[in-house]
């Protein structure tokens, strides 16, 4: 039961209101004018609120305005029988999350607000996970990294995190940091791939104003930042060999001294470094010190690649899929079975990460309340992929016969816009006969049944 606030100057409207939501089991409270509003929402959490923007006194924009500096997570619909498409313009970019129009329509009141709790709920669920880091996965691999995550974090000991990129390695390395004693104190991050060689040691241990050209004051470098907490070199095996010298130097000694200085300065911090090289063959080229090595691998933690846990990867995909329908504030969307697999066969070279941005961009390039194996060729994933799937599937030629028959039927079902007359003529197939394979296949169109396309 969610608890909802309807602000309405017309007294018959909030009664009707009400009358909707407390028969689908909502709390509601009715107030009749904007100030009136403010003062109920500083006093009670509202899961939701109702807001018409016309009204004498501060009108509903005005609200909205002052509601989403003081609260901007909470969901607002608009409701409006005299606005204009500007007003609805203004109280989207004010942050409103939908704007319905009087008089109103039932359904399309009840669906507007399950959509806006359902957007609420997975705002806060999100909210959980980042502040968490939480790692996601419930594949052998993932399951030992958490355990030593916790083993690990409860020591001061060095951490080597390798992983290829996108696998989620500085994920790990929060998750040790937040795992350990030093939690309360910064995790400071210094990319090493980003930063040039001749500015990687002021980075690291700052510099003495004058100390070189440009550096016209005093800069305190990361270790210093991070005193008592973490420092995560990502991407260490591109540091340079003059900074791998003294980054062992300030190691072994807990002191550091800034570029141009002559002073040790004492630091305490946990070094956690992450790589996506091989650091045994950098070494044999010369490119990375061993004696930095086994300073930093005292602890290894190998992240496997996505290809290698394939079993996580729809838990991954329905969290970015909440995740990027809460950012966004759109309605919430499924994903099919038969594209889930589909995703679930894919090669994913870039890991998590590529999976990550392909998820986004499909939720926000499909036109759906549902994510269908169409969708795919936002991604570039071509039919060639799709016949590989149902080699790999079919455990007998008959088995595969039928999957490549529905895979033809619905590519050409979406070449003609689900319009089941021109489907059956590029078939040269009956219509009658054409509706018995797509019940025999189960084809549907999204949420939407084949039937209401003829």
């Amino acid at each position: 039961m969610a608890s909802i606030l309807v602000v309405d100057d017309e007294k018959s409207v909030r009664e009707s209101i009400k009358m909707i939501l407390e028969y689908s089991k909502h709390s509601v409270s009715l107030v009749e004018d904007g100030l009136k509003a403010l003062t109920a929402l500083s006093k009670e959490p509202y899961d939701a609120v109702l807001l018409d923007i016309k009204m004498p006194g501060k009108d509903g924009l005005e609200v909205l305005e002052e509601l989403k500096r003081s609260n901007p997570s909470i969901p607002v619909i608009m409701v409006s029988g005299h606005g204009t498409f500007d007003d609805a313009v203004k109280a989207t970019k004010l942050g409103a999350f939908d704007y319905i129009a009087k008089p109103l329509d039932r359904d399309r009141l009840l669906i507007t607000v399950r959509n806006a709790l359902e957007h609420q709920r997975l705002a806060r669920e999100i909210g959980k996970l980042r502040e968490k880091d939480l790692i996601l996965g419930e594949s052998p691999g993932i399951k030992k990294i958490l355990a030593d995550i916790q083993r690990v974090g409860q020591t001061d000991a060095g951490v080597l995190i390798t992983g290829e990129s996108g696998t989620g390695k500085e994920l790990v390395a929060r998750a040790i940091h937040q795992a350990g004693k030093r939690n309360e104190f910064p995790m400071v991050e210094v990319n090493c791939a980003a930063i040039p060689a001749e500015l990687i040691e002021s980075e690291l241990f700052g510099h003495e104003k004058g100390s070189f050209t440009g550096a016209t004051a005093q800069r305190i470098g990361k270790f210093e930042q991070a005193d008592g907490g973490t420092l995560f070199l990502d991407e260490v095996g591109d540091m340079s060999l003059p900074a791998q010298a003294k980054m062992l130097r300030a190691l072994e000694e807990r002191k550091i001294e800034r570029v141009g200085g002559n002073k040790l300065i004492p630091v305490n911090v946990r070094v956690i470094a992450a790589t996506n090289k091989n650091l045994p063959e950098e070494i044999s080229k010369g490119k990375f010190r061993e004696d930095l090595y086994h300073r930093l691998n005292i602890i290894q933690i190998q992240i496997p690649p996505l290809r290698e846990r394939k079993e996580d990867i729809p838990l991954l995909i329905k969290a970015f899929i909440a995740d990027t329908c809460a950012r966004y504030a759109f309605p919430v969307k499924t994903i099919s079975e038969q594209t889930l697999q589909s995703l679930m066969n894919l090669e994913w070279s870039g890991n998590v990460r590529e999976l990550k941005n392909s998820i986004e961009r499909l939720v926000i390039m499909s036109p759906g309340n549902s994510i269908e194996t169409a969708d795919l060729r936002t991604l570039g994933v071509s039919r060639k992929g799709e016949v590989d799937d149902i080699i790999a599937s079919s455990h007998s030629f008959q088995e595969f016969k039928d999957k490549a028959e529905a895979a033809y039927i619905r590519h050409q079902l979406e070449r003609h816009s689900w319009n089941v007359s021109k489907t059956a003529e590029a078939l040269e197939m009956e219509r009658s006969h054409l509706y018995t394979k797509i019940k025999r296949y189960g084809l549907e169109r999204g949420q939407e049944n084949i039937e209401a396309t003829k």
